[in-house]
């Protein structure tokens, strides 16, 4: 296997979540994350959601900069990555669709 991404109905009415991504450390930079995050795209848009959200662990500028050249931006949502690590945060990013 060399990546998987899933989307699922997200907690915002109206939009999926893209969830589970990752991609083999050797295969990174070559467009496997591109063609997962398209995939989970497509499949959003042909579901009729309005939009795709995310979540991006803070400090991972190379998943930020993948998702933001697809058109995610953060929507200024923070969050706790865990509940037993309030020190670890993650933030949201969203991509309208369809």
């Amino acid at each position: 296997m060399v990546g998987l991404a899933a989307g699922i109905k997200a907690d915002h009415p109206g939009d999926a979540e893209l969830i589970s991504m990752w991609v083999e450390p050797a295969w990174r930079g070559r467009g496997v994350g591109h063609r997962l995050v398209d995939a989970v795209l497509s499949w959003a848009a042909g579901e009729g959601f309005g939009g795709v959200r995310l979540w991006v662990a803070q400090g991972n500028a190379r998943a930020e900069r993948l998702y933001a050249r697809q058109g995610f931006e953060r929507t200024g949502e923070v969050q706790p990555m865990a509940a037993g690590a309030p020190e670890r945060l993650e933030f949201e990013m969203l991509r309208r669709v369809g």
